[in-house]
């Protein structure tokens, strides 16, 4: 393998170590502290260790967590109250509802119920339309943690040509728009491309955010390209017996990482970002509520 490892773990402990320092002087200066709250719907597994690791790194920031458990047969009314109370919550300054929610539940209608000046995810339709003109709003974390990583790796992208597998909203779209406001010449491709292989070829960046295990494969990356893998799959694990599984990524990572320049692995490169974004998220959303550094 010849392609450089980006380690996500290692940029995001930086990122929320800065974050720390940043919390720390405005308790000091401002006598302010962030507070981030997370509302977990429902007893799915992800999603517990999720939150578990959100408030744990919170705390760590020097932040509070407030954490809101309901069960998955919570009444959207019920879900509807609890958001608006924590809109006008002084001591909440993000909130994060964390997805997917169980079905019957408004998923759409639950974020547009957020404060856009709370919403840390980036998802409400006027953060989405800030991203798009450009306009400074909260972004979503895992396309923010993309862009922290590629950016570090590569610096100027001016001029650079990018290609986002992946069309959705919480990744593939705001991650092109990212990399537009960078100045990159930007293509958002999908699985119905034609010519997936070819359109992919031509990237100096590469991001795959597609949700299929090892879709992307090796002689689909230009000879020296930046390869970001956004998906986390369950795939074979041959290695370990038959019928067990791990943890993989849209890029088929052993075929990609002959070629490319450097590459996310999966776990351990965009994963970590994402929480660490959500911190910073939740600080900048304290202190433009608060009209700090503006």
């Amino acid at each position: 393998m010849s392609a450089r490892v980006i380690d996500g773990k290692s940029e995001a402990a930086a990122l929320r170590a800065k974050i720390a320092a940043q919390v720390s002087a405005l308790k000091a200066r401002h006598e302010m502290t962030p507070g981030l709250a997370v509302v977990l719907v429902g007893e799915d597994p992800a999603s517990q260790v999720y939150v578990a690791n959100k408030a744990r790194q919170t705390v760590e920031a020097g932040m509070r967590s407030f954490e809101h458990k309901r069960p998955a047969t919570v009444s959207e009314a019920e879900l509807m109250t609890l958001v608006a109370r924590l809109n006008a919550d002084d001591e909440v300054d993000g909130i994060l509802v964390q997805l997917p929610l169980p079905s019957g539940l408004d998923t759409t209608r639950v974020i547009e119920a957020i404060d856009p000046a709370k919403d840390v995810d980036g998802l409400h339709p006027m953060n989405a339309g800030r991203l798009m003109a450009g306009i400074p709003g909260l972004v979503p974390c895992t396309p923010l943690g993309c862009l922290k990583l590629i950016s570090s790796e590569m610096g100027d992208l001016a001029g650079l040509d990018a290609v986002v597998v992946g069309r959705s909203i919480l990744v593939g779209k705001p991650v092109a728009q990212l990399l537009t406001a960078a100045s990159a010449t930007v293509t958002l491709a999908h699985s119905r491309t034609r010519d997936l292989p070819a359109v992919c070829r031509r990237a100096d960046i590469l991001v795959a955010a597609v949700g299929r295990p090892a879709m992307i494969r090796g002689d689909w990356v230009k000879k020296g390209a930046i390869v970001i893998d956004v998906g986390i799959n369950r795939g074979p694990a041959p290695e370990a017996g038959a019928g067990r599984t791990k943890l993989v990524g849209d890029v088929a990572y052993a075929e990609a990482a002959k070629v490319a320049g450097a590459i996310t692995p999966v776990p351990g490169g965009v994963g970590p970002m994402t929480i660490a974004c959500l911190l910073s998220n939740t600080l900048e959303a304290a202190m433009r509520r608060r009209g700090i550094g503006e």
